[in-house]
């Protein structure tokens, strides 16, 4: 069976973010599953405008292909404010039909509530594009530090549950997705 193509979306751009030193962690943890090919998308590597134009920028069609490309998606998000950075609602909304019928799950960090708000909050835009979010989610708590000892297990299986949640809804929905266009 061909490998489910999982897209790691880093969705912070903000200077000193811990984004990407988690998403970092988080692909690493994803490479190292069987059956799934796992490619970053870092949203501080595009060049997305601040206000969108009538016609897509290449940096826009670059990311929207990447959307195109991936079969399921990871999204690693801070938590600002009880909710989820601009940049990732810009990036969001270059794509559309690009997120139709293929799961998405987060990986969400913050301190003490470990991103939730912001996750709670992506699961609403992500329903409005028609793509599916899987139940679990992987949370950090900033002022926890690195996990280790019993924190380091309990993240392990969160980490091993969401892909497996991926993984199954990734290939159910691709299989629906070829055996009949999706109908919105």
């Amino acid at each position: 069976m061909t490998p489910l193509r999982l897209a790691v979306i880093i969705g912070s751009t903000r200077e000193g973010r811990a984004g990407d030193r988690i998403g970092r962690w988080f692909l690493g943890q994803a490479r190292r599953r069987a059956g799934l090919d796992v490619r970053e998308v870092d949203l501080a590597r595009y060049d997305l405008p601040a206000v969108l134009p009538a016609e897509p920028t290449p940096g826009m069609r670059e990311f929207a292909g990447q959307v195109a490309r991936a079969e399921a998606f990871v999204v690693v998000t801070p938590e600002y404010n009880h909710s989820f950075p601009a940049s990732l609602k810009q990036a969001i909304d270059v794509a559309y039909d690009e997120w139709q019928a293929k799961p998405v799950g987060f990986v969400s960090y913050g301190c003490r509530s470990i991103g939730m708000h912001a996750v709670d909050q992506l699961r609403t835009v992500f329903t409005a594009l028609h793509a599916m979010t899987v139940r679990d989610s992987v949370g950090v708590d900033l002022l926890d530090g690195e996990p280790t000892g019993h924190a380091e297990e309990r993240i392990g299986q969160d980490v091993r549950l969401l892909l497996d949640e991926l993984r199954w809804w990734g290939l159910a929905l691709r299989e629906g997705r070829s055996a009949r266009p999706y109908a919105c």
